[in-house]
């Protein structure tokens, strides 16, 4: 390796190093620039200057992301106010960016926090074990895992019986429809029977009128009048021989009489006086 090449390494050495230096400096007034603002927008937050106060938070985390103290102090704010959305979110924040694990303490304590106000027992449980994965002394917090839990329990219990009160009245539902539903069939049942028998009835009804209509005379004639006489049934050679026979008969009579008028009338005696 020649001097050439020799110098022009170090003098690249030479300008990384003023570069980082450089960069280290920036970051460095970067970081104080950012510390003065959260200092005034503490002071303009003691003051009851929210709104000034909010602004110079947010410029001061904008401007250095190794400032944690301003999204913490930030967070608090949005805390007492209530937004607890906005509080959770620069919680949440913190806890990303501490390296410290105090600082990472306190942002789960206080996420945590948001948590039980919000009522999600489950989370806050979560993130009170993280937080006193970073500080395990902290009895506050110690504190506030095992409400957590409790009331956390206390929830699930609640749900359990919501879900048993809220099945039994379908069971009873249930059975209230298969009841209607037997009630329903047995209805149905009398009905069919009721109208078997009903039919029966009819039929045997009918089955008397059909006898009586028969046997009833009609008007105008005698009971011995129903029925038609029956028609001969005789041969026309059986019908000569008997129209044969009563022209003989007929034929004798006529003789007989003939007879008497020859003979003349008889007379009777007539008496003496």
């Amino acid at each position: 390796m020649n001097k050439a090449n020799t110098l022009l390494i170090l003098l690249l050495m030479a300008s990384f190093v003023y570069a980082q230096e450089e960069v280290s400096k920036e970051k460095e007034k970067a970081y104080k620039s950012s510390i003065d603002l959260t200092w005034e927008a503490n002071k303009e937050l003691s003051d009851n200057e929210f709104i000034n106060a909010e602004a110079d938070y947010r410029r001061a985390i904008s401007k250095s992301n190794e400032n944690v103290v301003a999204p913490y102090n930030l967070g608090t704010a949005y805390y007492k106010n209530e937004s607890l959305e906005e509080a959770f979110g620069r919680f949440k924040q913190v806890g990303e960016l501490a390296s410290e694990k105090p600082e990472k303490h306190k942002a789960f304590h206080n996420m945590g926090n948001v948590f039980m106000k919000n009522e999600e027992y489950d989370k806050a449980v979560e993130a009170y074990k993280e937080a006193l994965r970073n500080d395990p002394t902290d009895e506050e917090t110690r504190y506030n895992l095992a409400l957590a839990k409790a009331l956390a329990e206390k929830d699930k219990d609640k749900d359990k019986q919501g879900d048993e009160d809220k099945k039994e009245p379908e069971e009873k539902k249930d059975d209230k429809e298969d009841k209607e539903k037997k009630e329903d069939q047995e209805d149905q049942q009398q009905d069919n029977k009721e109208k078997d028998e009903g039919d029966q009835e009819k039929d045997e009804n009918k089955e008397g009128d059909g006898e009586e209509k028969k046997e009833q005379p009609k008007q105008g004639e005698k009971p011995d009048e129903q029925k038609e006489p029956k028609k001969s049934q005789l041969s026309p050679q059986q019908i000569k021989n008997l129209l044969e026979a009563m022209q003989n008969e007929e034929n004798k009579v006529q003789e007989k009489m003939n007879e008497k008028k020859v003979k003349g009338p008889k007379v009777k005696t007539a008496k003496d006086w």
